[in-house]
C-alpha cells in the first residue's frame, strides 16, 4: 500500500467486508454468551474473546494503521442491528478492543506484524477484560477452582481468538486479498 493512501477506498472496503463478517459473528456471540454465562460460567471469556476478530483480522491482512479500529466500530454496527439492546456494550468493546490492538501496533510503529504483537494485545487484552469483569460477577460466588478456570478463560479465550483471526487474515492474503 501507498503511504499516502493507506485508507484508500480499496482498504476501507476492505474493512468494511471485515467488519460485516466479524460482526455477524460478535452477534452470535453476543447471545450465546446468555447461556454460556448462565450454565457454564467459566467459559464465559471463551466466548467475550470473540471480540479480538475484527482487529486481528484486518491488522493480519491489511497492515496499515487504523484497520483496526475501523473494523471494530464497523463490526460493531453490523452486532448491534441484530441486538439493538447491546448497542453498547457492542460500542464500547469495539472502541476498547480497538484501541488496544491499534495502540500496540502503534508502539511497534506499525512494522511489527509476527505473531507475537499479536500475541501480546491478546494477553492485555484478557487481563483487562477479566479485572472489571470479575469484580462485576463476584467471583467470591465461585469455588476457588472455578475463580482460576473463569480468569485464565479471559486471557486464553483472546489468544484462541487472535490464532483463528490470524490464520484467516494470512489466508486471506494468499488468496490475494490484499495485492502489493
Amino acid at each position: 500500500m501507498p503511504k499516502n493512501r493507506v485508507l484508500s477506498t480499496r482498504v476501507l472496503l476492505i474493512c468494511a467486508a471485515v467488519g460485516v463478517a466479524t460482526g455477524l459473528v460478535l452477534a452470535a456471540a453476543g447471545y450465546l454468551s446468555i447461556p454460556v454465562s448462565a450454565g457454564v460460567p467459566v467459559l464465559y471469556g471463551l466466548v467475550l474473546g470473540s471480540h479480538v476478530l475484527p482487529g486481528i483480522i484486518a491488522q493480519s491482512l491489511l497492515r496499515v494503521p487504523g484497520v483496526a479500529i475501523i473494523s471494530h466500530v464497523l463490526a460493531a454496527l453490523v452486532s448491534s442491528a441484530f441486538a439493538p439492546a447491546w448497542v453498547m456494550r457492542y460500542i464500547g468493546t469495539a472502541l476498547l478492543i480497538g484501541a488496544i490492538q491499534e495502540g500496540i501496533t502503534a508502539l511497534g510503529r506499525y512494522k511489527h506484524w509476527g505473531m507475537g504483537r499479536f500475541l501480546t494485545s491478546a494477553v492485555i487484552i484478557g487481563v483487562i477484560l477479566a479485572v472489571p469483569i470479575g469484580f462485576a460477577v463476584d467471583l467470591g460466588q465461585f469455588a476457588p477452582w472455578a475463580r482460576v478456570v473463569y480468569l485464565a478463560m479471559f486471557v486464553i479465550g483472546p489468544v484462541v481468538w487472535t490464532f483463528v483471526g490470524v490464520r484467516i487474515g494470512n489466508a486471506l492474503r494468499r488468496a490475494g486479498v490484499v495485492t502489493r
